[in-house]
This record gives C-alpha cells, structure tokens and sequence, in this order.
C-alpha cells in the first residue's frame, strides 16, 4: 500500500479544513495510507517572499524535521505551498551543507495533490460525479512554478455529467499573490474583477482552482458582484459523488 504524508498549508489548516478532510477521503479512496506529521506549521512563503530569508529558513528547518522522519512522498493542497518547498528550499542552504541535502532529497517528493494523482498514481478518474457547467482558473504558481498545465482540466475532464467550459484568459492572475492583494490593493482589485467578470461571461455555475488563495479572492470577488457561481477548490468537487 502506498504512503503519502499530508502537508496542510496555513489557508487550508485555517480556512479550507473541509478541503483537507476530502483530499484525505480521495487519498483513501484510491488505495493510499495517510501519514500525519504533526510537528508541520507555515512552509515560510510569507517571509521568503517579502524578503525575510533568516525567518523564512527557520520555519523551512521545523518543516524539513517534521517531513524527514517518514520518505514517503509529500502531497498537498496548493502548488503555491509546494512550489515553495520544491523550488525555494534548496535556495535557502548553501551548498554542501546538511540542510541543503535534506532540502534537495525533500523537494524531490513533494507533491501538488493533481500532480500526485495523474503522474505518481496514474488516476486520472476518481469516479467524482457533478453534473454541472464548470469553468477553470489555473493558479499562478501551479502553472507557472509548478509547471502544471493539463493535470487539473484532465481529471475534470474524466467526471461524470461535468461540461466544462473554457476560461477566457484562464492564464490570467487573479490579483492574490499573498502579500500583493495588501501591498498593492487596488491593482490586485482590478485584477480580481477582471478576472471575475470572465468567469461570469463564461456561463459556467461553478469555477475551479486548486489554490486556496485564489478561491478565497475569486469567491469574495463572486460575492460581491452578487453572483451565485460557486467557487470550489478541485479536491471538494473531485470528492462529490
């Protein structure tokens, strides 16, 4: 039986916790038994990206301790999270150092949840049934870090009584990144409402992501324009039977 070790990430620990119990539920389902490192807490984005690498290092040593004690791959909710752990830990430890060893052999098998299903797995049907018209918003960091492009819409695409219809400027930023959406609140906002007034053209009653920072900012983009298209991350509607 294969393993799997779940990293939560902050937004999902926080706010998505439904989200995390049906990427358990899915994993489960298809055969795969959960390790649970509790000692897990923030990957260190927020720092790393706003420049603080001493505290973003500090954070990166707890996460590298917690998911070294099992070598079973690393799977989780949000190609931003993973991306950091894959692409930006090894950056964080000189070379030839302990820490940078343990940081390349740890972004070798840390996964994005899609990624893990379609190229670790090989599912690309969990036998979901939504029998809706949905459209697909393709996250910054999973598409452009993670370099995720097709996994997302191939397993929407093997759901029962989904049609799914494309996204104009599917590719297009939200206006989240973290950080951005406070540093620069207006740009972010006029990126948001350019992006929810193509989801709104689009016909669809149901939009997809597979980041938890972009659902938030796209579902309170929904909300306030008054509209009733529901905002779902990919894990909760792969879950739906």
């Amino acid at each position: 039986m294969p393993q799997a070790q779940l990293f939560l990430t902050c937004l999902g620990d926080q706010f998505y916790t439904r989200t995390l119990q049906n990427m358990t539920l899915l994993l489960e389902r298809l055969g795969v038994e959960i390790v649970f490192p509790p000692e897990q807490t923030c990957c260190g984005q927020p720092h790393f990206n706003n420049g603080f690498e001493r505290e973003a290092r500090q954070v990166a040593r707890n996460f590298l301790r917690a998911f070294s004690r099992s070598e079973a791959p690393i799977v989780g909710p949000s190609g931003s999270c993973v991306s950091m752990v894959k692409h930006h830990y090894p950056e964080l430890f000189p070379p030839g150092t302990v820490e940078h060893e343990t940081a390349v052999e740890i972004a070798s098998r840390v996964y994005e949840f899609t990624e893990y299903l379609v190229h670790v797995l090989k599912v690309t049907d969990v036998g979901a049934v939504y029998p809706h018209k949905v459209t697909y918003h393709a996250s910054c960091h999973y598409l452009r870090e993670m370099g995720l492009k097709t996994e997302a819409k191939t397993l929407l695409n093997a759901v029962r009584g989904l049609e799914f219809i494309p996204l104009t400027e599917e590719e297009t930023c939200c206006g989240f990144g973290g950080a951005f959406t406070v540093t620069y609140p207006e740009v972010s906002r006029a990126m948001m409402e350019n992006k929810v007034r193509t989801i709104l053209a689009s016909g669809a009653d149901t939009v997809i992501t597979c980041e938890p920072g972009c659902l938030m900012n796209i579902a309170g983009g929904l909300h306030k324009a008054g509209s009733s298209i529901r905002a779902m991350h990919i894990i909760d509607l792969l879950a739906s039977k």
